[in-house]
């Protein structure tokens, strides 16, 4: 298998590898984690309806799941054509691995679709070209928020192995003072676990010509920056700006010195 069908051989080979491991998670090379703090929690088997960022239990049921995909790929030219006609008569392309997924639960809803779980309840991924002009924004609110908290040492420097700690503590206090759904979204709170450059490709080279360079790259480094951010705090620092590669240190009680300076 080619392409992006390549992810399931690779996913499914790591699950054999990996028996011990009660969880796999498939990332595309353009995805970028945009929210260091976030924990992930112990749940019922699910799959995230996306074929680029997804977690599946690593188990017989997933394996015969995998096996099913992949046999709707281009490797099986008869499978791949037949339920691909149904998308289209004209553009093979369609039938990618994303529309397979979706035909596959849809057409297997009692024996697949049941079994699988679409995340709602959190910002789980995010469309670069929804995100990236928002992150400033967003992390303006977390730190108007954590400037006004009350919550005791919320403003308080920590050390690495506090973070997490922290970190809850500092979400508790901006979900209930940063407007719109708790889910996030485009219009909701909460920082986006996973921004996903659909389109850009930096690695294989074959962007979307809908975007241009500029843009996809300029995203791509304002998105990694975010997160950066995010990391540096625990140490003390953060960049100079969004497009900014310098790292400035922090005034000793940051955010209300920052606030004073502004």
């Amino acid at each position: 298998m080619r392409g992006y069908w390549a992810k399931v051989p690779i996913v499914r080979a790591a699950m054999l590898a990996h028996p011990e491991a009660e969880w796999v998670w498939w990332l595309d090379s353009d995805a970028v984690f945009t929210d260091m703090d976030f924990v992930a929690y112990a749940g019922q088997s699910w799959l995230g309806l996306n074929a680029g960022v997804f977690l599946i239990r690593n188990c017989q049921w997933s394996l015969d799941f995998m096996d099913e995909w992949a046999r709707m790929g281009p490797a099986y030219p008869e499978e791949h054509a037949r339920w691909g006609k149904t998308l289209s008569d004209v553009d093979s392309d369609v039938a990618c691995d994303q529309s397979a997924l979706v035909y596959l639960l849809l057409n297997g809803w009692e024996r697949l679709g049941k079994k699988t779980f679409v995340e709602t309840d959190y910002f789980f991924q995010g469309y670069w070209k929804e995100v990236v002009d928002r992150l400033d924004g967003v992390a303006a609110r977390y730190e108007a928020v954590e400037r006004r908290s009350r919550t005791p040492g919320l403003r308080r420097r920590h050390a690495e192995r506090e973070h997490l700690r922290y970190a809850a503590a500092r979400n508790a206090a901006v979900s209930g003072g940063v407007p719109g759904p708790a889910g996030g979204g485009v219009k909701g709170w909460r920082r986006p676990l996973i921004t996903h450059f659909v389109g850009y490709q930096p690695c294989s080279g074959g962007r979307n010509p809908m975007y241009s360079r500029e843009s996809c790259d300029d995203g791509m480094r304002r998105a990694l920056a975010f997160a950066d951010d995010q990391v540096l705090r625990a140490y003390w620092f953060r960049h100079a700006a969004p497009l900014n590669d310098s790292v400035r240190e922090l005034s000793f009680d940051y955010p209300a010195a920052h606030a004073r300076n502004n």
